[in-house]
């Protein structure tokens, strides 16, 4: 039963299916397109978050707390309708997510207080949190192990584009526009989840691997041949996503506020900051397929070291712009995460195994409530800096675990 569940035993070669090339390179433009809204629509928490704590007149801990509201909506999520998609199918479940979170990110441009902004932001996080291993459980079934890091990476740079792009309108609208940026986000979802209904055939391999059993799917992945390595991958994305909350999600409050920054020019280094993933996700993801998944905990050592050197340097913008450059490059080398998480369990499994990228939300919900506790204290460089040690200790626990790919793997799919 432990090799059943630990080895990977899909065929190397890209599976047909019956599907042509052309209708798989289709289905992976409309994986890209959401991705790129949803990029849009998940960051949204961190961007405009200054611009939301004024209009409803939030507190400092308030409005760290919308993340904490938005990550406990993706873990439920990601946990339950992850399971869903491995059961019944992925591409309705897709479909669904993709609609729910245009939906509700329309819905957040009508919020009036603080507890509509807390259900709001569940709710949205709730869709956006299955859809990422929703989308890894369709696109690892398109093509062959031997390409899929350079596929996450084509997937992260329409999550970075989004991101850059949102700071880019932010800077141009200004704060008191800022619900224009939900509608500018919220819509197209509506269309593209018909699309996805459209391009994936039902009951085809790449919707669902037909297995019959009557476990949860969730209950495999804490057997007890792999229960350390869920725990343990667990804590590594927990670690990743504390990071990046206490580092980049109080970026812009942290450069238009101690630094002293303006709205123009705080968007200008955000969106700097995540070129750098553009680059950094194609090197990344290629060296991934070419030197194993394990190789890119580099990635995350390279990013402890930016986040230092970007609060200890003084404010000169273009010292400020490379080094953000480097750390979004660097960040970034968790670009293969979603094909190893499922590289790592059965194929079967596939969306169940790549949502443990989402539980690593447990420890994140804590970020801006600690981090915000930590800036009251001793000051929001501070709180920031505690990314760097997360990231350090995450790359630790990455380069303990199995490799899936390349010589010595036990990764045959």
């Amino acid at each position: 039963m432990a090799d059943a569940v630990t080895m990977d035993v899909a065929s190397p070669a890209a599976p047909s299916d019956g599907l042509t090339l052309g209708r798989r390179l289709a289905i992976f433009v409309v994986l890209l397109v959401s991705e790129f809204l949803y990029g849009w629509a998940w960051n949204t928490v961190d961007v405009l978050r200054p611009y939301i704590r004024e209009t409803l007149h939030l507190s400092l801990i308030q409005a760290g707390a919308m993340y904490s509201a938005q990550g406990a909506g993706a873990l439920t999520g990601a946990v339950v309708i992850g399971q869903l998609a491995d059961r019944f199918g992925r591409r309705l479940m897709l479909s669904l997510l993709i609609f729910g979170y245009g939906a509700m990110l329309l819905l957040g441009a009508m919020i009036q207080n603080y507890p509509e902004l807390m259900a709001q932001r569940f709710l949205l996080g709730l869709f956006m949190g299955a859809s990422f291993p929703v989308g890894v459980g369709i696109y690892v079934n398109l093509f062959a192990a031997t390409v899929r890091g350079r596929l996450a990476a084509m997937l992260n740079v329409c999550f970075s584009g989004a991101i850059m792009s949102l700071g880019i309108a932010m800077s141009m609208i200004g704060s008191q526009d800022w619900r224009v940026l939900l509608w500018i986000g919220g819509v197209p979802p509506l269309f593209l989840a018909f699309v996805v209904l459209l391009l994936i055939p039902a009951r085809s391999v790449v919707d669902r691997f037909h297995v019959e059993s009557g476990k949860l799917p969730i209950s495999e992945l804490f057997h007890v041949g792999v229960r350390r390595q869920t725990l343990l991958l667990a804590l590594m994305t927990g670690l990743n996503f504390f990071g990046y909350e206490a580092y980049s999600g109080w970026l812009t409050t942290y450069l238009t506020g101690d630094r002293g920054l303006s709205t123009a020019v705080a968007g200008n280094l955000v969106a700097w900051q995540f070129a750098g993933n553009i680059v950094g996700g194609f090197v990344w993801g290629y060296a991934a397929d070419r030197f194993g998944r394990r190789f890119n905990a580099l990635g995350f050592l390279i990013a402890a070291t930016m986040i230092a050197i970007y609060l200890a340097v003084p404010t000169d913008l273009w010292v400020l712009r490379i080094v953000g450059l480097i750390y979004g490059g660097s960040l970034c080398a968790s670009v293969i995460w979603g094909p190893w998480l499922a590289e790592l369990y059965p194929p079967h499994l596939r969306s169940t195994a790549a949502s443990i990228f989402n539980w690593g939300r447990i420890i994140s919900f804590f970020a801006p409530l600690v981090t915000a506790k930590l800036a009251n204290v001793f000051g929001l460089r501070v709180a920031m800096a505690s990314a760097s040690l997360a990231f350090a200790i995450a790359a630790v626990i990455w380069l303990c675990q199995r490799e899936t790919f390349g010589r010595g793997s036990s990764e045959v799919g």
